[in-house]
């Protein structure tokens, strides 16, 4: 660790060595080897599963709770500052990437497989399936072989349309809270975040029962075929990372609420608002290209 000064601000921060990836690695090596053997029958593993993600956690909490008391200690300067935002920036590029591939995923069974089932090329096979996306027509959009049970499709009206909504709303609310504490307003910095954690959780509670009305009264289930999975797992996916960014500002609120963060050093507040905007960014594409189209 260098400084420019004695006990000023260092350029460079070294922490010292830590025990967190190690421990946070033997977590993940619990969940995925016991998600492998619980998928291949071995029921007893879900609680290695269990057991991974209890202790997952656990570490992670030390772990964020050391770097958050050496912020609070001054003890990241400008150099570590540049440092997370490009690492934020990294982090939110490999998730559009992740993303990326399953719009991709989507474009190719709508624009390429199923008019392909339904060609020229497979009509002796299947002279029956009917290669349009979507539709609840037989065979539509189940298997040439009619081996998908029947469903519905989602409509954008009228939970969709309210999720997007509340999205919309939340990434207002946070901007407001954001120019709050760079005016050092912080209380109702606090207000305006906790309206954005609610927004949060309410738009979870929301797609909750979308999918519990797709389930029990559509038929619709991951394993409907290519509409079924590609909804699932394009919906479900970004219902995770509304959870985790619901969780990053739920613990942000709690630690503006300690006197945490200046108008001047608060980027673990900008960096969970720059993740929460582009969850609302990747929801209006879902939006779009799921539900509308």
């Amino acid at each position: 660790m260098s400084s420019t000064a004695s006990g000023a601000t260092p350029n460079y921060f070294v922490p010292q060595p830590s025990r967190h990836p190690a421990m946070a690695s033997f977590g993940l090596l619990c969940i995925i080897f016991g998600a492998a053997m619980w998928i291949n029958g071995e029921s007893p593993f879900k609680f290695l599963v269990l057991f991974g993600f209890l202790w997952l956690f656990a570490i992670l909490f030390q772990w964020f709770r050391d770097a958050i008391r050496e912020s609070e200690g001054h003890q990241y300067g400008a150099q570590v500052d540049r440092s997370f935002r490009w690492s934020m920036s990294w982090f939110i590029f490999s998730e559009v990437m992740f993303f990326g591939a399953f719009f991709t995923a989507l474009w190719w069974m709508r624009a390429h497989s199923v008019p392909a089932l339904g060609g020229l090329d497979n009509a002796v096979l299947w002279p029956d399936f009917k290669g349009v996306w979507p539709s609840v027509s037989p065979g539509a959009t189940a298997s040439p072989a009619d081996i998908i049970e029947p469903f519905q499709v989602m409509t954008p009206l009228w939970l969709p349309t309210i999720n997007t909504a509340l999205l919309l709303s939340s990434g207002v609310t946070i901007t407001i809270a954001h120019h709050l504490l760079r005016e050092n307003r912080r209380v109702p910095t606090i207000f305006w975040m906790w309206c954005t954690v609610a927004l949060g959780f309410t738009f979870l509670c929301v797609q909750g029962y979308e999918y519990f009305h797709a389930y029990h009264e559509m038929n619709l289930k991951l394993s409907s075929g290519a509409y079924g999975s590609t909804f699932f797992m394009l919906t479900g996916f970004h219902g995770f990372h509304v959870f985790v960014g619901m969780l990053m500002l739920f613990f942000i609120t709690l630690r503006l609420m300690k006197g945490h963060f200046t108008p001047e050093r608060h980027f673990g507040f900008e960096g969970a608002a720059w993740y929460w905007h582009f969850v609302d960014v990747v929801w209006l594409g879902l939006y779009t290209l799921v539900y509308w189209l």
